[in-house]
């Protein structure tokens, strides 16, 4: 059975980037009828926070994103957070020590500097001169003595190469020379990445790993040779492409929101953000096709249709998507999203009310927050402005008919509404530009905006009449 796994560092808020790599592990599996695991890697005890924990698990359980083993559901191969398997760890560091594949550096901090800085003026690459590989007992028990403690580090071959298979690059091949002994065991007793990783990944069963291409060159060569060390069996690698910006350079704020938790806030839907993050770096074989819900992308999703290339993330490309689905999403969906954005800033209106404006605006919508400003034009306009009230005084007779057959409108729709327009117009000789555009500028106070009938149901008899006596009363004054 095919076994991924999602593996995030609660050291932040979840990055847009990692949604991808959530839900291409997601897809595969449900795709193959395998298992996602969800593992937490907070070894990092500094920076990892139990709210950005919280965050991962919400955001993902928000996008529809399910795993088969975690740290809030258990499974047969936990505990789920890295935190609670130290002991496990330790196991195989002293395995690795007993079958000299590991040595005690006690190396002090200074004297790595001293290294890397003489090896810069050198012009070679830094790594680290192996001083501490051949100690003697003696001299190891003497150090120990002393009081100094020690990290763990790798016993790198001298010589040969790293064979890596990749699913996307073939087999690549890593020399021995340009990999250092690096460190498995801080001297704090907390392991490395590399190192928690494999033991993590091999005791998980994980038969695949799927993650970006930065860990290619840096991480994979290590993780291989820890692997073979130990005698764990090695997963298939998937190394994806990077998501870059439309200028293409590594994806940063100044591309738009970084975070999952960004996104939400500003209300994009979850709908949108899975069928937009699937197509970077994802080929379906429908070829024109563009929408898919996460059912038929896991009925599509293939492995070998991933690219090779890195994918540009384009946040216009995405609020183009986001708007499609919030004209084409059931009505009930979209209000029951909106509505907590527009209690939050006006917590008095009606449920009601707000589900005639989510049914009547949301194809002015781009994300769900875009309501709250058009409810706040709708509700508190600007001042008329002086070059308006000279425009209107030529349409107070269309303003003065309209505002009378409005008072006594005894059916208050959007349709009877748009019904009164075009008869006070008749009435009165005004069509086209020449009869709604006036009574936007009197009502609203603004030039553009929502369709103006629309604009008068929201607001409610009462207040339009008074909003139409106001803007007549100033023209006439002006």
């Amino acid at each position: 059975m095919i076994r991924v796994r999602f593996p995030p560092s609660p050291t932040g808020y979840m990055h847009i980037g990692n949604v991808r790599t959530a839900l291409f592990n997601y897809l595969f599996a449900k795709s193959k009828g395998g298992k996602l695991i969800l593992r937490i890697e907070d070894t990092d005890k500094l920076r990892s926070k139990k709210e950005y924990e919280e965050d991962i698990i919400d955001g993902l359980k928000w996008l529809g994103i399910e795993w088969d083993e975690g740290p809030d559901i258990g499974g047969p191969y936990g505990p789920y957070r890295q935190s609670e398997r130290l002991d496990i760890y330790k196991k195989y560091i002293d395995k690795l020590l007993k079958e000299d594949k590991a040595y005690y550096c006690f190396c002090a901090p200074e004297e790595l500097q001293r290294d890397r800085e003489e090896a810069i003026k050198r012009g070679e690459m830094p790594k680290y001169s192996r001083r501490c590989r051949n100690l003697t007992e003696e001299e190891r028990r003497k150090k120990f003595e002393e009081g100094r403690i020690p990290v763990v580090r790798f016993k790198t071959p001298l010589s040969g190469e790293v064979k890596v298979y990749d699913r996307l690059r073939g087999e690549l091949t890593f020399p021995m020379e340009n990999l250092d002994d690096f460190v498995i065991l801080r001297s704090d007793g907390i392991p490395t990445y590399n190192f928690a990783v494999v033991i993590d990944d091999a005791l998980m069963k994980i038969t695949h790993v799927m993650r970006g291409e930065d860990h290619l060159h840096g991480n994979t060569p290590r993780q291989v040779l820890l692997y073979e060390a130990l005698g764990f069996p090695v997963p298939e690698f998937i190394h994806l492409p990077m998501i870059l910006g439309e200028d293409h350079t590594k994806l940063s704020k100044r591309h738009g929101s970084v975070s999952l938790r960004d996104y939400r806030f500003d209300g994009f839907l979850p709908e949108a953000l899975i069928n937009y993050m699937a197509l970077l770096g994802w080929s379906p074989k429908s070829k024109e096709k563009e929408f898919f819900t996460m059912e038929e992308l896991i009925k599509e999703f293939d492995i070998d249709n991933l690219s090779k290339s890195n994918a540009i993330f384009s946040l216009s490309k995405l609020k183009w998507m986001n708007h499609k689905y919030m004209e084409t999403l059931p009505l009930e969906v979209i209000f029951e999203r909106v509505k907590p954005f527009v209690k939050k800033e006006f917590p008095s209106l009606s449920d009601n009310w707000i589900k005639e404006a989510t049914r009547l605006l949301r194809e002015h919508m781009t994300l769900l927050k875009d309501l709250n400003l058009i409810i706040k034009d709708i509700f508190s306009p600007p001042p008329l402005l002086e070059d308006d009230k000279e425009y209107l005084k030529e349409f107070i007779p269309l303003l003065e008919g309209f505002m009378k057959n409005l008072s006594s409108l005894s059916e208050w729709n959007e349709n009877e509404i748009l019904s009164l327009i075009r008869k006070t117009g008749k009435e009165l000789g005004f069509k086209g530009k020449r009869l709604y555009f006036p009574l936007r500028v009197a009502i609203t106070h603004k030039r553009e905006g929502p369709e103006i009938y629309i604009y008068i149901y929201l607001l409610g008899k009462e207040e339009s009449v008074k909003r139409l006596s106001d803007a007549i009363s100033e023209v006439k004054g002006a």
